[in-house]
């Protein structure tokens, strides 16, 4: 924003703040009352909302961990990389979100010089790893669906974490210059009568800082990021539309359904895309303007204000929705969602039944049970089910 890519809008808070502080304390009672009821209804809405995102995206984050670390055949490689992005989305829930909401209650930044740089680092980390992993998702189903007879080595799951450890080491390497250069600085409101202290990694008055940091963070962290997904897509609808008039021959059954998987696959992965593009756009687009406008002060205007407090909540958004997104396209994520949300309710008691009724009852269960069992197999994104003898390929699918 104003200061920083994730951390300026302290700055627009603290501004029009003070000035309302200002207002309040120079005008009549009328105008106390007036000024100050509408801040505190803003403040409330602005914290519930707040406290819903942090809320659905920690039950949605929790759940698809434990849904990946609980069920074997989940352990796969595109679901690796979706669990790297849910432990990104959690960080930012726990750390960036909450410090984010308390810059609109009060006019100081709370946290201290280490803080700043602390949760700048974290922030922008956070941001690396959800695009990034996006990127590295796009490649493996390009190739998944390009060569779908490729066999899957023995150690790809071992290499898909190694992926996602280098999407973590990257990203933070990419944010150690926020860590290194964040700070307290100095800052004027408009009416040149009042300066607060705000965390951003320069101090407005470095115009050629602002608008190097803000086209360096578009460039690395949106376009170019999401042209690579954008040119794996396109290689990846014209094999499709390949595939439908080259289809395999009967014998190649397997195959065929392998291909119709991965398609489902890689529709889930680009929803995941659209949802971060829609997303953060506006955070940049914001932080863009701020960054070629600020020169001495910030824009303390309403709807300034608005935009910029729109954007942030949209962008924070994105860190809840993916479980979500699954939860909507997976019929089998789905299905393991709703036992983990179930699985703590109490059992109702058993009834009375005569030995005969009841073994009966049991037995006719186990075998309902055991058929159900071996005819079903889950899998956390393709949302595909295929009988006992078909399960090596849609596991195998999930994990190439």
């Amino acid at each position: 924003m104003a200061g920083g890519f994730l951390s300026g809008n302290q700055t627009l808070l603290s501004a029009s703040n003070n000035t309302a502080q200002l207002r309040f304390s120079n005008g009549s009672d009328e105008e106390e009352t007036t000024d100050i009821s509408p801040r505190l209804e803003v403040l409330a809405t602005i914290s519930v909302t707040y406290a819903v995102i942090i809320s659905v995206g920690l039950l949605g984050n929790t759940i698809l961990i434990k849904v990946f670390f609980k069920i074997k055949s989940m352990q796969t490689v595109p679901n690796i990389f979706i669990t790297s992005l849910a432990f990104g989305d959690l960080l930012l829930l726990l750390t960036c979100v909450p410090v984010d909401a308390s810059r609109y209650m009060v006019d100081t930044w709370l946290f201290g010089r280490m803080g700043c740089k602390i949760l700048s680092f974290i922030q922008l980390t956070s941001v690396g790893v959800s695009v990034f992993t996006l990127t590295v998702l796009s490649a493996d189903r390009y190739r998944a669906i390009v060569k779908p007879l490729e066999l899957q080595t023995s150690d790809a799951v071992l290499k898909t974490c190694g992926k996602a450890a280098c999407v973590w080491i990257i990203s933070m390497l990419l944010a150690a210059p926020e860590a290194v250069f964040s700070d307290l600085y100095e800052f004027n409101s408009p009416d040149k009568n009042l300066s607060f202290k705000a965390c951003a990694p320069y101090p407005v008055s470095e115009k050629i800082m602002q608008e190097t940091h803000s086209l360096m963070c578009f460039l690395v962290f949106y376009i170019v990021p999401l042209s690579i997904i954008s040119a794996y897509y396109i290689l990846i609808a014209k094999t499709l539309y390949k595939s439908t008039f080259n289809m395999p021959a009967e014998e190649h059954t397997h195959a065929r359904k392998q291909i119709e998987s991965r398609k489902r696959v890689a529709k889930t992965v680009l929803v995941l895309v659209a949802l971060f593009a829609f997303c953060w756009l506006p955070n940049h687009i914001l932080y863009l303007y701020r960054s070629f406008t600020y020169h001495s002060s910030v824009n303390s205007s309403t709807l300034h204000l608005s935009a910029t407090i729109f954007a942030r909540i949209l962008a924070f958004s994105n860190s809840c929705v993916n479980p979500f997104a699954l939860y909507w396209l997976s019929r089998s994520f789905r299905q393991h969602f709703k036992k983990q949300v179930y699985c703590c309710q109490p059992q109702p008691p058993p009834c009375q039944t005569s030995p005969v009724h009841s073994s009966t009852t049991t037995g006719g269960t186990a075998i309902k049970g055991n058929m159900q069992m071996s005819e079903i197999s889950f899998t956390l994104l393709s949302g595909y089910d295929v009988n006992k003898e078909n399960d090596s390929i849609s596991l195998n699918d999930s994990s190439k």
